[in-house]
């Protein structure tokens, strides 16, 4: 995967547009991410496979690598995607919660 290139800007108003642009994309990611982090929770037969230490592990493996390809910074990449897993994490932990008292409630 190559980097992609970065425009030289002229002005903080010219950065901050492009940084806005991109964050509209990485939003609009985060919710596909998301949709199928929740498709994810009807998948697991209990609340502790939620958490799956080693799929974590696997992932900042492959996001590390990805970003030395990039040209992203691997530790910056890695930190955010901690923080983004651990989130997540939560939030399969109350769908699974929710789809399964759905469940008991039958």
């Amino acid at each position: 995967m190559a980097p992609r290139a970065v425009v030289k800007c002229g002005t903080l108003d010219e950065v901050r547009a492009n940084i806005d642009r991109l964050d509209r994309q990485i939003v609009s990611l985060l919710a596909e991410r998301g949709g199928y982090v929740l498709q994810a929770a009807s998948l697991k037969e209990s609340v502790g496979d939620v958490s799956a230490p080693q799929r974590v592990e696997a992932v900042i493996r492959n996001v590390r690598r990805i970003a030395v390809e990039t040209g992203a910074l691997p530790d910056v990449v890695e930190e955010t995607y901690r923080t983004l897993i651990a989130a997540f994490i939560q939030a399969e932990r109350t769908e699974y919660q929710r789809l399964h008292s759905d469940k008991s409630s039958e």
